[in-house]
């Protein structure tokens, strides 16, 4: 009965050690074979600056929900998805969901109804474009830049998502219908 009880202690006192480890990120991001089910949010990680895949089930798409590096985080050049899951690359770290399902009922992610926020930015002076469904409209709610962000000439939308422009920096509400 003793061993037994030493047997359970130094297992305990072994997993309360290396939970730690085993819970970070990174650690977890890294892990062989590791995909993301549907609805699940996770942190995937550019450490070295470099290019990094999160293996993800993306075929619902995905949501950028929090920032957690000082590098920017902008779509389609310093993170991205497609069908083998999540990219960020040049020190983007960040925690993203996955599992929009296009319905009417949104996304399947908690917190969600019929509209939502969209952060689009043309960190380079470049156009750059956002791509998310603007059947419900789009209107820009807050201007996070010092260049102007214009309708028709420095930002707009259409079927493939938002664009920006010339410096423009914003967050736009989308409807979903």
């Amino acid at each position: 009965m003793r061993a037994l009880l030493g047997f359970a202690v130094v297992f305990l006192l072994a997993c309360l050690l290396l939970l730690p480890f085993l819970t970070q990120p990174s650690i977890v991001n890294a892990m062989p074979g590791q995909s993301m089910a549907s609805g699940a949010n996770f942190n995937c990680s550019s450490e070295d600056g470099r290019r990094k895949y999160c293996p993800a089930d993306t075929r619902g798409g995905v949501q950028l929900v929090y920032q957690r590096s000082g590098s920017p985080c902008t779509f389609g050049q310093t993170w991205g998805w497609d069908n083998r899951g999540i990219w960020v690359d040049r020190g983007c770290r960040a925690d993203f969901a996955v599992g929009y399902n296009g319905g009417p009922g949104g996304p399947s992610w908690p917190g969600w109804g019929d509209k939502y926020n969209v952060y689009c930015a043309s960190d380079d002076g470049r156009r750059n474009r956002c791509p998310i469904e603007t059947r419900g409209g789009v209107r820009l709610v807050r201007q996070r830049s010092g260049s102007p962000c214009t309708f028709g000439s420095t930002w707009g939308w259409d079927k493939q998502g938002v664009w920006v422009d010339r410096g423009c920096r914003a967050d736009f509400e989308v409807t979903m219908r």
